[in-house]
């Protein structure tokens, strides 16, 4: 696939350096450390090593990638990796894509309490799920579920929602079979929507209580119980967001979305069209509008785009990703032993391989021959190999971290 012609880190390298000038004092240690990321990925900054063809002598350099989980460029290997390990667990049940929306009020609020209440999300809505299929009157099972948080909308606004993929049943709460949900249904929308609203805005109000939640500006007076309480109260009156999606094809269709989704970040690289001294033009998609209308561009001024881009870094350490009911790590091997065996399958590849070495990557194929490509130097950050490429430059851009 070809290099995007314009990359985020281009405009990091280009302008970075004078908007944290201009900003100084108001960004943080892990947003500064992304944009150092960013910039300095797939470049001498951060080493790597040189190939060469054992059958025509063609010879590349391959740098380093930053493998930050902000960045663009760094995702692609993530993602397969973390695929592949998924896949062996998948289930030849329908699964279905449900979405946890917070209100907008409560995204203010989140922008600087990110930690906090980006968990609270995580929690309140698998918690939600979790209780209304374990309800006799919907489901009475125990279910699984793989999140993923997404903090953005598609102009890269501040828009924290979580991505669920669950399967089309679960075990039965005495572990004695496997319960399906209804043809071309999970679970009620309107139902999910109202447990949700209730355990977000009580959760809320206990951190607020323990003193976990921080304001500033024209947020400040929300320290007070009272200011508090009356931020909170028309959200219980409004209808939360919360929408099921038809369930997948199959198997295969759960992996290619799942890989969409896992890893990305807040703009791809594929989304930028234009770059100038004051501008950035990049595609964006109205979610609001059905058909070819919906996909449009926008442009922002760069400082703009910087600090939308950065408002998107997680805290460090936070898990973006996350297991809940029957894919909990704690008794997943087992849970997923019995959920096989009430379904009628082989012991998953994980499972049959276990205990065994892994095998070797496949070798690099040579561009120009397609012959195989040994490594002969390795350099280390900041240096430059002393071989030299063949003409004209070819960089493989590749994570070789």
């Amino acid at each position: 696939m070809a290099r995007p012609s314009l990359e985020v880190a281009d405009i990091f390298r280009g302008h970075g350096a004078v908007w944290r000038d201009a900003n100084r004092g108001r960004v943080s240690l892990d947003q500064l450390k992304v944009m150092s990321a960013i910039e300095s990925c797939r470049k001498a900054a951060l080493g790597g090593h040189v190939a060469r063809c054992e059958d025509c002598a063609h010879t590349v350099i391959a740098y380093n990638s930053c493998r930050n989980r902000h960045c663009p460029k760094c995702q692609g290997v993530a993602a397969r990796a973390w695929m592949a390990a998924r896949e062996a667990e998948l289930l030849p049940v329908p699964y279905f894509h449900v979405v946890f929306t917070l209100p907008s009020a409560i995204g203010d609020i989140a922008y600087h309490n990110k930690a906090v209440i980006y968990d609270l999300l995580f929690t309140a809505s698998a918690e939600t799920m979790l209780t209304i299929a374990a309800d006799p009157r919907h489901l009475g099972a125990r279910i699984g579920i793989t999140s993923v948080l997404h903090t953005w909308g598609s102009a890269m606004t501040h828009h924290p929602h979580v991505h669920m993929i669950v399967p089309g049943g679960g075990l039965a709460r005495d572990g004695s079979r496997w319960i399906s949900c209804k043809p071309n249904f999970c679970l009620p929308v309107r139902v999910l929507s109202k447990l949700f609203r209730r355990l977000m805005l009580t959760k809320l109000a206990a951190a607020h209580a323990a003193g976990k939640l921080q304001f500033f500006g024209a947020r400040a007076h929300l320290t007070a119980v009272k200011a508090f309480a009356a931020f909170l109260a028309p959200l219980r009156k409004t209808r939360w967001f919360v929408y099921a999606k038809r369930p997948f094809a199959g198997p295969k269709a759960v992996l290619a979305y799942l890989s969409r989704y896992t890893h990305r970040v807040a703009i791809s690289n594929r989304r930028l069209i234009a770059l100038n001294e004051r501008s950035v033009t990049f595609k964006v998609k109205d979610y609001r509008i059905e058909g070819p209308g919906r996909y449009t561009t926008t442009t922002l001024d760069i400082g703009e785009f910087i600090r939308r881009f950065l408002s998107h870094v997680l805290p460090k350490g936070f898990h973006r990703i996350r297991h809940y009911g029957l894919f909990t790590s704690a008794n997943r091997t087992k849970t997923m032993e019995a959920v096989r065996k009430f379904l009628h399958l082989a012991p998953s590849a994980a499972e049959q391989t276990s205990g065994t070495d892994p095998g070797q990557p496949l070798a690099l194929s040579c561009p120009h021959c397609g012959g195989r490509m040994v490594i002969i130097e390795t350099f280390e950050a900041g240096c430059h190999p002393r071989h030299r490429p063949t003409t004209p430059l070819v960089v493989i851009r590749i994570d070789t971290s």
